[in-house]
């Protein structure tokens, strides 16, 4: 959509009157993009995402993004090669818990509570201030490292206080790669390159928070053979059971202690 587009620059020039995005008292806000390399409506959007990551236009906000591909494009001539079906079914699960109409792309979704549509930029920005303003719960990646070669295993250390939260919810890990690239060959984007940010690769519930509880886990993921840990970014949220809205967000990018240990 040419709106996406016009959007990105908006939000670029927002971005001058906006805290830095390693503000310690920033709240984070998750923003998930279904998308797909099928279709021609979401390079614009890709590249939306792209700028919110890169320029944290909303003050007070860490906008903590991920794009989700889905699959089911990818018999119109083009197969993504970053789709999966299970993040089509988180897709229509979110179609499910917030009441949609559809599924589509590109959709975005702000913490699991809101759906945005590219109707302006005002819209977009009373969405994330909304979201930003709503009380988080605290969620911690101290450590964060990988070991290994064949096969490399991530392993993170989880911290999440939910000592205020009278009701359980569930724990997910995202392991995304932090830029992906992509030479389009066939279908509805045909000859163009396209560009991507935090790319969802492995996404996994690792547990849940018990009410008024506090989690605490070391967790441990192989990585697949063709992911290079050095463009890698992990995201870990806490969700209300049945994709209901995102309760805390973290995100780290930087792997420390990156070993070769076989």
């Amino acid at each position: 959509m040419r709106l996406f587009a016009t959007l990105s620059v908006i939000l670029f020039a927002a971005a001058a009157f906006a805290r830095p995005s390693n503000d310690p008292d920033a709240s984070p806000v998750l923003v998930e993009l279904f998308t797909s390399e099928g279709c021609s409506s979401c390079p614009p959007a890709d590249g939306l995402l792209q700028q919110m990551d890169a320029s944290q236009p909303v003050p007070g906000a860490q906008l903590i993004v991920l794009s989700e591909h889905v699959d089911y494009w990818n018999q119109d001539g083009w197969k993504d090669p970053y789709s999966s079906s299970s993040l089509t079914e988180r897709q229509s699960g979110y179609v499910r818990s917030l009441g949609l109409n559809t599924a589509y792309t590109p959709q975005m979704i702000v913490d699991g509570a809101t759906e945005l549509k590219a109707r302006g930029t005002e819209q977009l920005i009373q969405a994330l201030r909304k979201a930003a303003s709503a009380p988080k719960l605290s969620v911690r990646i101290p450590s964060l490292k990988v070991e290994g070669t064949s096969p490399a295993v991530l392993r993170a250390q989880i911290e999440v206080d939910g000592t205020a939260r009278k009701h359980g919810a569930d724990i997910y890990l995202v392991v995304a790669l932090d830029r992906a690239e992509s030479q389009v060959l066939r279908g509805e984007n045909k000859g163009q390159h396209l560009a991507h940010v935090a790319v969802a690769e492995e996404f996994t519930k690792i547990g849940k928070l018990e009410k008024q509880g506090r989690f605490s886990k070391e967790v441990q993921i192989k990585l697949k053979p063709e992911i290079d840990p050095t463009n890698l970014r992990v995201i870990v949220f806490v969700q209300e059971p049945g994709l209901g809205k995102v309760l805390g967000a973290a995100l780290q990018k930087n792997i420390n202690n990156v070993a070769s240990r076989n």
